[in-house]
């Protein structure tokens, strides 16, 4: 079995060109838009996907309802009127949030908006079910609360009973890391994302990117074995 080259190892992160957006540079060698990887031809690869927005189906209504609305509202909607204008462009009725137990005031604001928008939601908390944490394996020291029952958050659970309300789009807010994983690769309906969780900086995770350089250096320091 042959050894991966250098260029093997590269992928976006590593281009300063970025020339796939407006091609008036030009693309590095390494460039996953034009080099193959491993058995898999590129040309065909983009070929395969740009049939998925051609074709008629699910996947070419929602490539073009995301792009006229990045195209008419870029800079203008905030993601609530987004997510709105998106499921009314594809045509969803009814929309299935996935909550965490800690942003249900959020939640149901969130309800209310999309009621006043003539769009119908239906939501399932991350606790439904009421499992205790104990019960699937997990050690009573790994409880926040040690000593009383503690739910397990139950996003598979979730994406079952939004699957069986027959939501046609289903929007996250503020599952866990791992959790939001789960309710993904659960759902029926498409998935998308009003809340990425994160306690400490107030659900703005990219804050913890932009303060790498100094509050948060220790993100940069590398993990011995």
């Amino acid at each position: 079995m042959s050894q991966p080259n250098e260029l093997d190892r590269l992928s976006c992160a590593d281009c300063r060109q970025l020339n796939c957006y407006r091609r008036d540079k030009r693309f590095p060698e390494f460039c996953l838009s034009v080099t193959s990887r491993g058995a898999a031809d590129i040309n065909a690869e983009i070929e395969q996907s740009k049939t998925a927005y051609t074709e008629a189906g699910p996947d070419r209504r929602m490539a073009l309802a995301a792009a006229e609305i990045e195209g008419l509202y870029y800079g203008k909607l905030t993601r609530v009127e987004e997510i709105i204008a998106f499921a009314k462009r594809i045509g969803a009725k009814k929309l299935g949030i996935a909550t965490c137990i800690g942003l249900m005031d959020e939640t149901r604001v969130f309800s209310r908006v999309l009621a006043a928008k003539g769009l119908e939601s239906y939501s399932v908390i991350c606790k439904v079910g009421s499992l205790d944490k104990t019960e699937i394996g997990v050690p009573p020291e790994y409880k926040v609360q040690q000593g009383c029952h503690e739910a397990l958050c139950n996003p598979v659970l979730q994406a079952r009973l939004l699957n069986q309300a027959g939501t046609d789009l289903n929007v996250v807010v503020g599952l866990c890391v791992g959790h939001d994983s789960l309710f993904i690769k659960h759902s029926a309906a498409p998935v998308t994302t009003l809340i990425t969780k994160d306690r400490v900086l107030g659900h703005n995770p990219a804050a913890a990117l932009y303060t790498s350089g100094f509050y948060y250096k220790r993100l940069l320091q590398e993990e011995k074995e």
